[in-house]
């Protein structure tokens, strides 16, 4: 009777929202009908989303993945990803003929046209973030000269300024909100004359999925966070599950990555995913709870999310003709 109780008092807590932001769906679908409307193979600077599945998934429908930009063929098509890349990487194409897809996340669109406003102004500028993260390449490009990375709140005390009444901050968006504003407050302890951008850099996605997680890791025995160890917000969501009292967090890609002896004393599981995880990756791991007992979910939800964005302007026109033009020697100045 005991293991009958115990076995019916198992149950999954299921964050909402979860998955797939705005920005994510923008940029693989940018991809999908890019190979769509000009047929494979089209080309890709570095993963679209950090996600291995999605990653397969395009790779199988004809997108090439590549690391630098001059690893693409003369002219072809060239998606940059959804982390954004810097001006830099802009000039390497045109200088390599290639017609260009720019499925950078609006919000971290943003967050670049805020690094060069800021510099235009000779603003030092204080860009929290995780060092080699590809958004953080790709912000800093903006203004090298103006910025300097800060790497958490123990980096703090190596940051220097010209002038301390023109410093500001910004920050990789997805990053986890309570470290960003630990590393603000260490930062304003230094330079109290440091001031904030104009609006939240940190993504709705990101703080969503975090809110959620904080909901239900203190319910949760194990918190299972589906997503690859590259995601940066999907690493932070098993950070903030720690954080919040969960006795166990684990990221998994893959519902046969999880480990049985994780279950081990475990009532409640909590599940999540990352912003570029897509909901079928999600779904096998529920399956894989629910042959184990773990069948009764209840959802726990910290917000409801309708942002949309539209698709790259790019695709509205005949990149093929254009990447040919360009091949050709033609620089394009002649189209109406």
């Amino acid at each position: 009777m005991e293991c009958m109780t115990a076995a019916a008092a198992r149950k999954v807590l299921l964050a909402a929202p979860r998955g797939y932001c705005a920005g994510v769906d923008r940029a693989v679908i940018a991809v999908e009908k890019a190979l769509e409307q000009y047929g494979a193979p089209v080309y890709v600077r570095h993963e679209i989303v950090h996600n291995k599945y999605v990653v397969k998934t395009l790779e199988k429908k004809g997108a090439i993945f590549v690391e630098e930009t001059a690893e693409v063929p003369e002219g072809n098509i060239v998606i940059f990803s959804a982390h954004g890349v810097a001006p830099v990487v802009h000039e390497e194409a045109a200088r390599g003929k290639l017609a260009t897809i720019d499925a950078t996340c609006p919000l971290v669109t943003k967050v670049h046209k805020e690094a060069v406003r800021f510099a235009g102004d000779d603003y030092d500028i204080l860009l929290i973030g995780h060092e080699g993260h590809e958004e953080v390449i790709g912000t800093s490009g903006e203004a090298p000269d103006h910025i300097t990375l800060v790497d958490g709140p123990g980096d703090v005390e190596n940051v220097s300024v010209r002038d301390e009444s023109k410093v500001v901050w910004l920050s990789q968006t997805t990053l986890s909100v309570d470290e960003t504003m630990e590393t603000v407050d260490a930062l304003k302890g230094r330079f109290p004359q440091l001031i904030s951008p104009p609006s939240d850099d940190i993504c709705y996605a990101t703080q969503n999925r975090q809110t959620a997680v904080k909901q239900m890791g203190a319910e949760a025995d194990l918190v299972i966070v589906v997503g690859s160890k590259n995601s940066s917000n999907s690493v932070r969501l098993v950070e903030v599950a720690l954080g919040a009292g969960a006795r166990a967090a684990h990221l998994v890609d893959f519902a046969d990555e999880i480990d049985e002896a994780w279950l081990e004393g475990v009532t409640t599981v909590g599940v999540t995913s990352g912003a570029s995880v897509p909901e079928i990756l999600v779904e096998g791991v529920l399956e894989w709870l629910a042959e184990r007992g773990y069948g009764d979910v209840e959802t726990i939800t910290a917000a409801q999310e309708s942002i949309t964005f539209s698709l790259p302007k790019e695709l509205r026109r005949d990149l093929r003709a254009e990447a040919a033009s360009l091949s050709a020697g033609n620089d394009g100045s002649d189209k109406s």
